[in-house]
């Protein structure tokens, strides 16, 4: 941790996970650019409001942050010079829609079935993160005044959504999402599915200076202890993994420092479908509904309740002693217990399914299977692969059996390589399995399950104990795509020469 970081140049949300501070609502707004001119005035006006990464002093915290993002066609549309056009990688030329393919976005998760606002051009994201609904409408009808006053862009309509009266409606100027409550209106840290979310996201160098943070967070040594990953996989202008520069960084250097790239991605969660299946599922899983709870922990990797993570409780008796000591922990000793494991004594397994969510987007280094020193860093096969996680829950459930309505999560990717980083995971590791030696079996919360030709998962058992691995079969789609796209998030220095006009690639 000893790089250090212009954390006052660099965008907030790149830092901040925003939930994390009491940011619990947020609003996301898409743009057109019309006119070039007018355009990075306007990208002037809310440079004066963003939010950097800057530490905040308890009694100085804002209430509310402001960020902005450019799509490749965005930057165009602001005339950024040819040459630094040139410079962006492939992936982000080409946006998310076109990269279909690779992210298994088919069926209806096809662009052909997303929110009406993606079967347009989007130009410039803007986020708004609040700690209640006053401040962000508040920021919200600030941003609206500039809209007008620049006279250059236009705000995008067409999001899904519901009105004031709770009615479906398809043409929001808006995206709104917000931490899910309790019964009691105690915010939570839960998505629809009933899963605690959230945890364990990746910690680099120059983010905290608190060692304790980085435990299970970050990469692990070969003695077994944990280290930050190297800033670069992350922010581009600073060394990564392989001890390079990004590759993916456009000219000039002030263009490109302190900047990182976005997927912003809309997910529909089906309910229904998951409730329906998870229940088909119990009633053939080894001890039924006494073990509906352990099942559903195969599927992601942590227990629904509290985020337990499976490989150390991989039945109902170790959970309810882990629950015991989880409850008597203070909370640094608990964050603890959520993220300091890995699978090198499971790596058949048998506790933590193969296709279980949280293993297959970090499978902290068992990818080695065993291989005494097979790398320098029991990590070299996943410290490259390592994105950090954005966004919050949407909407809300109606009807628990029903798929209908407008609910599930805006999922942001931060990495310094789209490609790399969040597309690989995307598609290896994912919607296909050879790195984990389960050949084509998808994941089984955010596959592309096609029910035309139905996927099945294998739930391990321990050698030798006599028992039959289970197959989980016929796996429905239960995560659909409805919008999204690639942004590239400036640092301040950028926003300032992008609002002039003054980039200079040579």
């Amino acid at each position: 941790m000893t790089q250090n970081l212009d954390l006052t140049d660099i965008q907030g949300n790149i830092v901040k996970a925003y939930g994390s501070f009491g940011f619990f609502k947020a609003r996301y707004l898409f743009l057109r650019v019309d006119d070039g001119d007018k355009g990075r005035d306007f990208v002037g006006l809310i440079t004066a409001k963003v939010t950097s990464a800057e530490r905040w002093k308890k009694e100085a915290a804002p209430s509310v942050t402001t960020n902005i993002a450019f799509t490749y066609p965005g930057l165009k549309a602001l005339e950024l010079p040819t040459a630094s056009l040139m410079g962006f990688p492939a992936d982000f030329v080409m946006g998310m829609s076109k990269r279909k393919d690779i992210l298994g976005d088919d069926g209806p998760s096809d662009p052909q079935h997303w929110d009406k606002i993606w079967q347009e051009t989007v130009h410039i994201w803007i986020s708004i993160n609040g700690k209640s609904q006053e401040v962000i409408e508040e920021r919200y009808q600030w941003i609206l005044q500039q809209i007008e006053a620049s006279r250059g862009v236009t705000l995008l309509e067409g999001h899904r959504g519901e009105d004031k009266d709770g009615n479906p409606v398809e043409d929001l100027p808006y995206q709104d999402a917000s931490v899910l409550y309790d019964e009691n209106g105690i915010p939570t840290a839960k998505e629809h599915f009933g899963y605690t979310d959230g945890i364990g996201d990746p910690v680099f160098e120059g983010q905290t200076n608190n060692a304790a943070r980085v435990v299970g967070r970050g990469k692990l040594t070969r003695e077994g202890g944990w280290e930050p990953l190297a800033t670069g996989e992350f922010i581009l202008g600073h060394v990564d993994e392989a001890m390079e520069y990004p590759q993916t960084a456009p000219r000039p250097d002030l263009l490109s420092n302190n900047a990182t790239y976005m997927v912003y991605r809309k997910l529909h969660e089906n309910v229904g479908t998951f409730n329906n299946f998870l229940d088909e599922q119990t009633a053939i899983f080894p001890g039924g509904k006494e073990n509906k709870e352990l099942l559903a922990a195969k599927f992601s990797g942590r227990w629904r309740d509290n985020g337990a993570p499976l490989v150390d409780t991989p039945d109902n008796e170790s959970k309810a002693e882990w629950d015991k000591r989880f409850a008597a922990a203070d909370v640094p000793t608990q964050k603890n217990m959520l993220t300091n494991f890995t699978y090198n004594d499971d790596i058949s397994g048998a506790k933590c399914p193969l296709s279980a969510h949280t293993r297959r987007i970090n499978p902290r280094g068992s990818l080695e299977y065993g291989v005494k020193d097979a790398f320098d860093t029991p990590g070299a096969l996943v410290n490259r692969r390592r994105i950090l996680r954005r966004g919050l829950p949407y909407g809300k459930i109606k009807d628990q059996t029903s798929d209908k309505g407008n609910h599930g999560i805006i999922f942001m990717a931060l990495n310094a390589d789209i490609k790399r980083q969040f597309e690989f995971i995307q598609q290896q590791w994912i919607n296909y399995a050879n790195d984990f030696k389960q050949g084509n079996d998808k994941e089984v919360l955010l596959g592309n399950h096609d029910a035309k030709n139905p996927g099945k998962v294998v739930l391990e058992v321990e050698e030798g104990s006599g028992k039959p691995p289970h197959f989980v079969c016929n796996i429905p789609r239960l995560v659909e795509t409805r919008g999204g796209d690639y942004f590239f998030i400036p640092s301040i220095t950028a926003l300032k020469m992008i609002a002039g006009g003054i980039i200079d690639p040579t």
